[in-house]
């Protein structure tokens, strides 16, 4: 085994988790998984704490706020206290106002089910980033995110490395090319890999360890 497969096996043993399982997010190709990822996205693409973005995506689905038809239904200072609860506090007013937007964007557009904006893209990467950017708060970054998170069940965006995924690939002077990356990791979900390259990006903790153990 060469290095760089050192490299990789250690990453993913380590920190091999994705951000929509730490959300308690159950990940399927179905209606509700698929919206609390789009949530999810929408809450770690902001400029605050990944930890906060988690804990706020499990306090909106402890308020029940779950699917689109509850998020849109939800008053906006019950949606600005959730995002409270989960400490989401920089952005709440905004972020309230723009998941209610989305909610009802998910719901009148697409019957409240993703895989019809899926079915709309045709198999097409660019056009379902270009799709999931008419969101109100999510942009590339957070198309980027869902994409990355939801590739296992949408495998026709496999392999997908955002920019931040490849930020942690250089850190630990891994090839930046996708297809080399996934290589690398053998028969293990290109989406844990992506997590766990996000972990080294935006950790230099995580990735000075997973050298340390690979050397």
């Amino acid at each position: 085994m060469g290095r760089r497969e050192r490299v990789v096996r250690e990453l993913v043993g380590a920190h091999g988790r994705t951000y929509a399982e730490e959300a308690g997010i159950a990940l399927k190709d179905t209606p509700q998984p698929l919206y609390r990822l789009l949530v999810l996205s929408h809450l770690l693409s902001a400029r605050i704490r990944g930890s906060i973005a988690l804990a706020t995506a499990r306090a909106l689905h402890e308020a029940g706020l779950r699917d689109p038809r509850r998020m849109a239904r939800a008053t906006w200072r019950q949606r600005v206290d959730a995002l409270g609860r989960g400490g989401y506090r920089r952005y709440d007013e905004r972020t309230a106002t723009q998941l209610g937007d989305a909610a009802g964007l998910v719901s009148e557009r697409w019957g409240g089910d993703l895989r019809r904006l899926r079915r709309e893209a045709d198999g097409e990467v660019p056009e379902l980033s270009r799709l999931l950017t008419e969101f109100p708060g999510i942009g590339p970054a957070g198309a980027g995110i869902f994409l990355r998170e939801a590739q296992g069940v949408w495998p026709e965006a496999a392999p997908y490395l955002d920019a931040k995924a490849l930020q942690g690939a250089e850190r630990l002077d891994l090839p930046k090319d996708p297809e080399r990356l996934t290589g690398l990791a053998g028969d293990t979900d290109p989406a844990v890999l992506a997590a766990a390259l996000v972990r080294a990006a935006v950790d230099k903790g995580v990735a000075e360890d997973t050298l340390r153990r690979a050397a």
